[in-house]
């Protein structure tokens, strides 16, 4: 590593490393707040930075700067974290129209935004507007008091700073409005009252590198507008891309690792002072480079820290293969977000439990076989030999179970990384992995004392007209199987469109077959979580995917899919039928070992759920034997 452990300036302050751990909506408080940051201080990050932070009570937030009350208790989370080398600022915030108080909402103009609650904010008074400036500077002014390294200024992102910023929210005609010198106004007029009240002291701002809204600020306003933060008295620039409405995707996997740099590098061109750049920075080589190559000054790693709260540890110390990857896969993170729900992580359960949940010795090391080698399985065979356990491990294909079907599919690569992550992992620690199809004489002959089945699920089968003979003729295939690489005509109908369905004909598609989905429901994808499954359905669009919804699929006959839609018969005409309509779970092992020995199920076989589900229950089935 050439620059990312170079220490670095803030204006005064100086940073051990150029990590930064962003600010991140996790709906955690108290003291599991606290746990969650003390791991990522102890893992060696350099630069903290918790929020968004309220900065009235209109807009409450999990840690609250209203008034002077609230110091002792921000002070208790600054020195927890300090104590460990990392420094600490909080991101001061106001919502504007993307508040959930309806009747509160205030904006720069009264346009609703098209996310959260969708109504009506009151354009802001100058009166009004002069209050929440000083709002922003008593709240920094606390900041300052309660013991914190730096403070932050959130103004990107679609929130109220933001909707002053961009032309797409902002139609005022009074000194706040009109031209980008105009609409700079609310937050230059934030910082000015904010340095008078903080002096030197440390003053960061995240911005978007881009709005990426119609009609919203480019990338060339958002260079002026850094320029100006610069020539305000900011120390450092976060640089994050788009607004929560963008419809451009920032944070799925689909995005390149890397894949915004090119925004904050911009930026960098145009100021003296450090720029920091995120979204997809999830890899501490591709960090180094950016940061050796002079593209930016630091990198901001949210998820990946969330991940593997050590990575700059594990880093520093050469341990690459150790760092648990971030996937981008945002089941536990923005899914749970959007819900109301607290965050957590496919790849860490422990992620929101710190001093909950913890991995200790057993009192008595069992004999443990595993069998199954999906992600139940590996994650059960890590924590149980972490444990001290003996584990053997028996995996009939490749480590990975159905993740290396996820992976198939355009933007889905960094399901790849799972598997090679648990197999360094299960090798470290001394798993024995055995490639075999495990029956019930070749586990018993391991003489376990427990056995942990995790076979997962086959797929299922619909009771239609026709489906035996067009299977046993190939005409008809599984998902599974076209995702293993069968091979299928030039037309496809998939039946089913679930996730499974959706990734299929998305991977068929970009084979440039001519595909159609056939979905009962309403609604396609309703299984795929929000954060990703509107990027899945522009991407169905973009590949020209046929989509049928609230239609039946009743036979199968003469090189077609008979169906029905509101009592009317339709043939669809396929080379191949693709079956996608969900997944059962295989218990057949799990019964035929029953009575001979201590048996635990764990994954899909029992119940088929989501990749998050599998490794979080394996972790907490772990801990107990």
């Amino acid at each position: 590593m050439k620059m990312l452990f170079e220490p670095i300036k803030i204006g005064k302050l100086e940073l051990k490393n150029r990590i930064v751990m962003p600010a991140m909506g996790l709906g955690y408080t108290g003291k599991r707040l606290t746990n969650f940051y003390v791991e990522r201080a102890k893992g060696g990050v350099g630069f903290i930075v918790i929020g968004p932070v309220g900065v009235n009570r209109d807009n409450p937030s999990f840690v609250n700067v209203f008034d002077d009350k609230s110091i002792p208790k921000i002070e208790k989370l600054a020195g927890a974290l300090k104590e460990h080398g990392s420094k600490v600022a909080l991101q001061l915030w106001h919502p504007g129209r993307y508040g959930f108080t309806t009747g509160k909402l205030v904006s720069a103009s009264d346009i609703p935004a098209p996310i959260f609650t969708k109504a009506k904010p009151k354009a802001l008074t100058v009166p009004e507007i002069e209050v929440i400036e000083d709002e922003f500077a008593e709240g920094a002014l606390r900041v300052k008091k309660a013991g914190f390294d730096a403070v932050e200024i959130l103004g990107g992102t679609g929130y109220l700073i933001s909707q002053f910023l961009s032309p797409r929210t902002n139609k005022r005609t009074d000194e706040y409005g009109g031209d980008l010198k105009n609409r700079m106004r609310f937050p230059l007029e934030i910082i000015e009252k904010v340095k008078k009240n903080i002096g030197d002291f440390p003053l960061t701002c995240r911005i978007s590198g881009d709005e990426f809204v119609e009609g919203g600020n480019t990338a060339s306003e958002q260079k002026i507008i850094a320029k100006a933060l610069d020539d305000a008295g900011v120390n450092a620039l976060n640089v994050n891309v788009g607004w929560h409405e963008s419809r451009v995707p920032q944070m799925t996997m689909s995005v390149p690792r890397g894949g915004f740099v090119y925004l904050a590098q911009g930026i960098k061109e145009v100021v003296n002072i450090p720029v920091i750049a995120s979204h997809r920075i999830n890899d501490p080589i591709l960090a180094d480079n950016l940061i050796s190559e002079g593209k930016v000054d630091m990198v901001a790693m949210a998820r990946s820290l969330i991940a593997d709260p050590e990575l700059p540890n594990k880093a520093r110390e050469g341990r690459l293969e150790e760092i648990r990857p971030c996937i981008a896969c945002l089941q536990g993170c923005f899914d749970n977000v959007f819900k109301g729900r607290a965050v957590t992580c496919f790849m860490n359960p422990i992620a929101g439990r710190e001093g909950e949940w913890k991995i200790e010795t057993a009192k008595s090391p069992k004999n443990i076989v595993v069998v199954g080698g999906g992600p139940a399985g590996m994650e059960v065979a890590r924590v149980a030999a972490l444990r001290g356990h003996n584990v053997t491990l028996y995996e009939r294909d490749r480590l990975g179970g159905q993740l290396n079907l996820a992976a198939m599919p355009p933007g889905r690569d960094e399901f790849k990384n799972v598997p090679i992550y648990y197999s360094a992992q299960l090798k470290r620690l001394g798993v024995d992995i055995k490639h075999a199809n495990a029956g019930v004489e070749m586990v018993m002959g391991d003489n376990p004392d427990t056995v942990i089945i995790a076979t997962g699920a086959i797929p299922l089968i619909p009771e239609i007209e026709g489906i035996d003979v067009a299977i046993s003729e190939g005409y008809a295939v599984s998902a599974h199987e076209v995702l293993s690489g069968k091979d299928v005509g030039d037309s496809v109908v998939i039946v089913g469109g679930g996730g499974m369905g959706v990734e299929t004909a998305l991977y068929l598609a970009d084979k440039e077959k001519r595909v159609t989905i056939v979905e009962m429901l309403k609604r396609v994808g309703s299984d795929i979580g929000s954060s990703t499954r509107w990027t899945r359905m522009k991407a169905l669009g973009d590949l020209d995917v046929n989509v049928m919804k609230e239609v039946k699929a009743t036979g199968i006959t003469d090189g077609c899919l008979i169906v029905e839609k509101k009592g009317e018969r339709k043939d669809i005409k396929a080379d191949t039928i693709v079956i996608a309509i969900g997944m059962k779970p295989d218990r057949s092992l799990s019964e035929a070992l029953g009575g001979k020995v201590k048996v635990h199920t764990v994954g899909d076989c029992v119940e088929p759920k989501k990749g998050l589900d599998a490794v979080h229950t394996a972790f907490k089935l772990a801990l107990k034997i």
